[in-house]
C-alpha cells in the first residue's frame, strides 16, 4: 500500500470497514463517470477540481450541466498528476493503467466498485462521504435515498402476487441479469425480470427468437446513438414491433451508476407497470 500525505490507496467495496481520515482531502480528481457524479453531489465547494469528459455527456450523465463547471480529464496519468491531487477517485474497471501509475507515484487513489444492487447504491453514498471527509452529508444522502425508495417501490403485495414480466434488450441482443442494479430497479418497480426464468442471472445474449416466444409484458431498450450501428439493428427488428406487450426506452444515464437518480428510473417503470392491463 502506497501512502502519500494523510491518505492511503484504498478499495471501497460493499460494507467494508473504512478508516476515518484525520483531515479531508483538499484537491480531489475523479477519473470515473460514476464517481464524477457522486463526488459532485457530496464534495465541499472547491474540493473537487476535475471530472472526466464523460460527465459532460448528457447521454451518459445525469449531471452533464453541473459538470460543465469543472475542468475535465481523460483519465490519463500525466494530466491527473499535473492537477496535484490529494486524492483520486477511480472505478474498479476503468483506467487501470492510470491507477497503477498514480499509486506508484505515491498519489492516494480510492477505488469504488460498481453498484450491483440498490444496497450498493446506498453504501456508495456512505463511502464517498467518508472518502471526501463529508461523512454527515453522505449519511444524510443515504438516509434520504432509503426513505424515498421505501415510498416509491412496489408494495409487498405486488412482489408476492403474480407480476408482469419485463426484459431489457440492448445492442447485440444483450439483456441485463436480474442480479444486477438494473435488475433490482426492475424488481422494485413491481416486475418479474425475464432473465431470471431464462437462466441469465448475470446477464448475457438473449436470442431474438427466445424473446419473441417469451413475449414479456414490457421490453426496455436503450435509445440508439447517432449514426448507423449493426449492433443496434436488432432493436428495430419488425418482430419486436409485433410483440403484444409495452415498450419503453431507458438511457444509460438512467441506471448505469449508483446515484439517487435511480429512484427516478424506478418511479418511471412503476408508472408503466401500473398502467399494464389488469394490474392494481
Amino acid at each position: 500500500m502506497v501512502i502519500r500525505g494523510r491518505l492511503a490507496a484504498l478499495a471501497f467495496a460493499g460494507s467494508l470497514a473504512l478508516p476515518a481520515f484525520a483531515e479531508a482531502p483538499g484537491r480531489v480528481v475523479s477519473i470515473n463517470l460514476c464517481t464524477d457524479q457522486l463526488a459532485m453531489m457530496l464534495a465541499a465547494p472547491g474540493q473537487l477540481v476535475s471530472v472526466t469528459y464523460l460527465a459532460q455527456d448528457p447521454r451518459a450523465s445525469v449531471m452533464a450541466a453541473e459538470a460543465r463547471a469543472y475542468p475535465v480529464n481523460h483519465g490519463l496519468a500525466e494530466e491527473v498528476y499535473l492537477l496535484r491531487p490529494d486524492l483520486v477517485l477511480a472505478g474498479r474497471f476503468t483506467a487501470q493503467a492510470t491507477v497503477a501509475m498514480l499509486q506508484r507515484l505515491g498519489i492516494a487513489v480510492v477505488i469504488f466498485d460498481p453498484a450491483y444492487s440498490l444496497q450498493d447504491v446506498r453504501q456508495g453514498m456512505l463511502d464517498m462521504g467518508r472518502a471526501l471527509g463529508r461523512e454527515a452529508e453522505g449519511q444524510a444522502m443515504a438516509e434520504a435515498f432509503s426513505a424515498r425508495l421505501a415510498e416509491i417501490a412496489a408494495p409487498a403485495s405486488a412482489v408476492t402476487a403474480p407480476r408482469p414480466t419485463a426484459a431489457t434488450y440492448a445492442a447485440n441482443g444483450y439483456t441485463s441479469g436480474d442480479r444486477s442494479l438494473s435488475g433490482e430497479i426492475i424488481e422494485a418497480a413491481g416486475f418479474e425480470h425475464l432473465a431470471a426464468s431464462m437462466g441469465l442471472p448475470q446477464g448475457g445474449v438473449l436470442p431474438l427468437e427466445a424473446l419473441i416466444l417469451a413475449d414479456p409484458d414490457l421490453v426496455i431498450s436503450g435509445q440508439p446513438y447517432p449514426g448507423a450501428s449493426r449492433a443496434e439493428e436488432v432493436l428495430s427488428h419488425p418482430a419486436l414491433l409485433a410483440l403484444s406487450g409495452e415498450r419503453t426506452a431507458m438511457q444509460d444515464r438512467d441506471w448505469i451508476c449508483g446515484l439517487p437518480s435511480v429512484l427516478a428510473a424506478i418511479k418511471r417503470l412503476r408508472a408503466t407497470r401500473d398502467g399494464i392491463g389488469g394490474q392494481e
